[in-house]
């Protein structure tokens, strides 16, 4: 018998945090799980009704997304991203099924590099093992794909312009393909973060950008995503997604067009953030955690200088339940990631815990 996929795999990380959430869910006023970036905040009203309106779908919907929603995906790009025209559009089901296949749909293999983050989303690596790709922690040697991701998940560091702009060229120089995770572009708090298109002036090529909806409008239940840039590339992942039936549902892309074309939605749900942001980071701060970079998206990188799963084991005596640094690479053992998407209630019950 072959080996299973599977085997190949890390173990799923969020299993690992199991005996913790026990604990933390002993707790005498219950758990407070900061360990995840699920939205808890209502979906909005105009995408409510949009997705209602449009459930009398019985046909086949499109793989590419129909025309409306792929001229919604090209308006916000071009407003969000300060992209110039030339970019090609293509929905995805959430960005994290893109993450994960897209070394298989770009035709990467054994014997091909892919560069990621030193610290990172782990579904990076996730999609560059499945091929059997050899992964790096640094820029170096000829990769076949480079990852970016800013603002970042999980440290939220905001890499400059400048910094993109290098490792576009660097990467151009040596044929590489980037990918640029651009999900918390919507989240800005200390630093505001650029799209990579924004620095193409035009010519897309070899560069993706992935979006989601999930946290800029609360749609992670909805597996609504995009990814925009390179024309050649985006046809090629479009021939392969339609033979293997990789279609958002047409409900699904109804109210994809009606959450891109509302921002009052976003503007929102941003200062709810902000507001369970200072909370938690006052309370943290005061707690003697150092939080390091957290300029933008939903997450604080915090440090005491110890073993990341110490630090996830004296949170989880208290009741709070969070993510071990490790989770995102092993750069990140003596940190750990505090999410922002607890309701205001839990917000202030870890912030009275901290105290």
């Amino acid at each position: 018998m072959s080996q299973l996929v599977s085997a190949g795999l890390p173990d799923f990380p969020w299993d690992l945090l199991e005996p913790a959430k026990a604990k933390a869910a002993a707790h005498a006023d219950g758990l407070v799980d900061l360990s995840m970036g699920t939205p808890v905040d209502s979906v909005p009203e105009v995408v409510q009704r949009a997705l209602a309106q449009a459930a009398d779908a019985p046909g086949y919907p499109l793989t590419s997304g129909t025309p409306a929603l792929r001229a919604a995906i090209t308006a916000w790009v071009t407003r969000a991203c300060a992209a110039a025209p030339g970019f090609g559009v293509l929905p995805s089901i959430g960005s994290k099924e893109l993450v994960a296949w897209l070394p298989t749909l770009l035709g990467l293999g054994p014997g091909d590099t892919v560069v990621l983050p030193e610290v990172c989303y782990p579904t990076y690596e996730v999609g560059a093992r499945l091929v059997g790709a050899t992964v790096l922690r640094t820029l170096s040697g000829d990769p076949r794909l480079v990852w970016i991701n800013s603002p970042s998940n999980p440290t939220g560091e905001v890499l400059a312009p400048s910094r993109l702009a290098e490792i576009l060229r660097w990467a151009r120089e040596r044929g590489a393909i980037v990918a640029s995770d651009e999900c918390y572009l919507s989240l800005p708090w200390t630093k505001e973060p650029v799209s990579v298109l924004s620095l193409c002036e035009g010519d897309y090529t070899g560069v993706l950008a992935l979006h989601s909806l999930s946290k800029r409008s609360n749609l992670a239940g909805y597996r609504a995503g995009f990814v925009a840039g390179d024309p050649a590339l985006i046809q090629e992942l479009l021939a392969v997604r339609k033979h293997t039936g990789m279609i958002i549902p047409a409900p699904v892309q109804a109210a994809m067009i009606a959450a891109l074309g509302d921002e009052s939605h976003v503007d929102a749900q941003r200062a709810r953030y902000g507001a369970r942001r200072e909370i938690l980071l006052a309370a943290l701060t005061k707690a003697g955690f150092q939080v390091e970079h957290s300029e933008a998206g939903l997450y604080f990188w915090a440090t005491r200088g110890e073993d990341c799963w110490e630090t996830v084991d004296w949170f989880a005596q208290r009741g709070i339940l969070v993510a071990p640094g490790t989770f995102y690479g092993p750069a990140g053992h003596r940190h750990v990631r505090v999410a922002l998407t607890a309701s205001d209630e839990r917000v202030e019950a870890a912030a009275d815990r901290l105290a």
